[in-house]
């Protein structure tokens, strides 16, 4: 019997669990997407040095604020469609990718009609389905892979 990588990480095969780690997840992204100012705003100014210095020493100009905050919306979801893979075992890729359109679509609603100081978009919807996919993709490769 060939073991498979994620039996050697031990990743637990109980859908429950993978279930109660999604719940508490959300709490987690609930946090971060209805706290009340944008998240980055305390490191904006570093992070404009940061993106300054970079630019300076040869790094395209497309590498800007708009790239790293896309980025930064695919990496928060990443660990959405990772763990929903397991939680949700037997749902097909699109499945999970439309769960995570539905939750990226329910924080930028709630953002829109509650939060004044911040910003919904369809570019982070956009992107959040992405990270959402990114995640159950490679939960399926770590699931599918056997090991070497």
């Amino acid at each position: 019997m060939t073991d498979t990588l994620e039996a050697h990480l031990k990743f637990p095969d109980n859908q429950r669990c993978w279930q109660l780690i999604l719940a508490a997840m959300f709490v987690l992204l609930a946090l971060i997407a209805f706290w009340p100012t944008p998240v980055d705003q305390p490191v904006s100014g570093q992070l404009a040095s940061v993106l300054q210095f970079v630019h300076s020493n040869g790094v395209p100009g497309w590498f800007n604020y708009r790239l790293v905050e896309a980025s930064a919306n695919i990496a928060l979801f990443v660990p959405l469609g990772f763990v929903s893979r397991f939680a949700f075992v037997g749902k097909p890729l699109w499945q999970i990718g439309a769960f995570g359109l539905l939750v990226s679509g329910s924080i930028e609603l709630g953002q829109l009609l509650f939060l004044h100081n911040r910003f919904a978009s369809l570019s982070d919807i956009l992107m959040n389905t992405t990270g959402t996919i990114i995640g159950a993709l490679l939960a399926a490769i770590l699931r599918s892979h056997p090991e070497t």
